[in-house]
């Protein structure tokens, strides 16, 4: 990026100690000696970043990042556990077994020639290896809240955009003309959000005002790296947060347009308010440090792409089974085009949906056939969750939580004294010839057609 009149004049400004909260005690022991090698080596060092940004906040970094004027090379000179990685931002890796201390070389941005810088015509950064001094680094970085160094030699917090007072209004705001900064790199926006959400800081108004328009522009980012940054909005213990900021800025449909569209159609609201109370178990979750699956995410992220997808197939007249199976197939297909969902989550994910109606099912060997199958627990979790879009599954959750609670004698007593018919159940299952027929045919080919309100849950 080229400086514009919208970029912040560099005002560099020195913090003392007795007027910030940053102490090291609070910063990872191997970071400070990563700071203290390189200062003793004749280099500049410093904290930077998300670690400075959340220790002023009070938070607890999980990362910490360190910049400096020494290139890779010689980062890697200094320290045997280093490692170089990268292409498009090259940086410097070092180790200290499960702990990564990444140190990343002061960045300028004006190309002399001298470095490796590659633009795309559209305006995205390709590559960014051309090398300058800490104020010229702390303008290229992105939000004036990330663009603040910790001085290990005065304990002092250096800023050279603003980045402490935003910090301290809990304002976040891009460096530099935000349209550009966004199509440098489309996920930028992604990361106002998730950082707004984690902080519980305001956007400011030029740096969201773009992101609606510019939305569409994420389609261009790679679909790993968005299945990346889908894990660090979901899964950070900010779940609700950053759905909410999502769907204010326009970004929801660009991320998950069938379900975004899904939401927009369903006017109870139902639909809504699932994907919601999973979100806040998942925070809930988060905060208890229990483990979250990202296949039972995405399950709740695209249930209601799902729900809309099954009822226009069966619409147009297709078995309650095979539409169930298409449906998953046509919405985990549609999917993949933005975000690169792994096989390993995305196969576990089909199951969750498909097992859903298998729950009104009370025939003896069904129960048992069901109760052993290794994605139950995650099923039945998500049924329980669909009581919050509907009460319409109260009685098979009641049944199915006494049924874990059961010997498997006492079970099996119980169900033969109620015996259950065996041809289709309540969601109309097939019998076995179709359901064999089905698999012969299976797929996603079906088209999209006109519908009503898409199922509540």
């Amino acid at each position: 990026m080229q400086p514009t009149d919208k970029t912040p004049a560099v005002s560099p400004r020195s913090i003392p100690r007795d007027q910030h909260n940053v102490s090291r005690k609070d910063v990872s022991p191997n970071a400070l000696r990563v700071l203290y090698r390189l200062r003793e080596a004749g280099f500049g060092a410093y904290l930077v970043g998300g670690a400075v940004r959340d220790l002023l906040v009070g938070g607890h970094p999980k990362d910490f990042d360190v910049a400096t004027d020494a290139t890779p090379e010689q980062v890697k000179q200094l320290f045997r556990n280093c490692r170089l990685i990268g292409r498009r931002f090259r940086l410097a890796h070092v180790v200290f077994g499960r702990e990564i201390i990444e140190v990343a070389t002061f960045r300028s941005n004006a190309d002399d020639g001298s470095g490796d810088r590659e633009v795309h015509d559209d305006g995205r950064l390709l590559r960014d290896n051309v090398y300058g001094t800490i104020e010229e680094d702390a303008v290229r970085r992105d939000f004036t809240a990330n663009a603040l160094y910790y001085a290990i030699e005065d304990f002092s917090v250096r800023d050279y955009v603003g980045g402490f007072e935003d910090v301290r209004n809990k304002v976040l705001r891009l460096i530099g003309d935000p349209e550009t900064r966004y199509r440098e790199d489309p996920v930028r926006m992604l990361r106002a959000v998730r950082l707004a959400a984690k902080l519980d800081f305001e956007i400011e108004r030029d740096t969201a005002t773009p992101i609606p328009a510019l939305a569409p522009l994420l389609r261009e980012a790679a679909p790993a790296r968005l299945f990346e940054e889908c894990l660090k909005l979901f899964l950070s213990g900010h779940a609700v947060a950053s759905f909410e900021r999502l769907e204010q800025h326009g970004l929801l449909s660009a991320l998950f347009p069938e379900s975004a569209a899904a939401l927009k159609a369903n006017r109870s609201g139902a639909l809504r308010r699932m994907v919601l109370a999973g979100l806040r178990n998942t925070d809930q979750r988060v905060a208890n440090d229990e483990p979250v699956s990202p296949a039972f995410l995405f399950a709740l992220l695209l249930w209601p792409a799902y729900c809309r997808a099954l009822m226009q197939l069966q619409a147009q007249g297709m078995h309650a089974v095979e539409a169930e199976r298409r449906a998953a197939d046509r919405v985990t297909v549609h999917q993949l085009d933005t975000i690169a969902l792994p096989r390993r989550f995305s196969l576990p994910m089909q199951e969750i949906w498909l097992l859903q109606g298998r729950f009104s099912q009370r025939q003896r060997k069904r129960v048992f056939r069901l109760l052993a199958h290794p994605r139950f627990r995650a099923a039945f979790d998500f049924l329980t969750l669909r009581l919050s879009a509907s009460d319409e599954h109260a009685a098979d959750v009641a049944f199915w939580r006494e049924a874990q609670a059961q010997p498997g004698d006492a079970l099996a007593a119980q169900l033969e004294a109620h015996p259950a018919q065996d041809d289709a159940d309540g969601e109309g299952r097939a019998p076995r010839k179709r359901r064999r027929r089905r698999r012969n045919g299976g797929g996603a080919g079906a088209d999209h057609a006109d519908t009503q309100e898409p199922a509540g849950g």
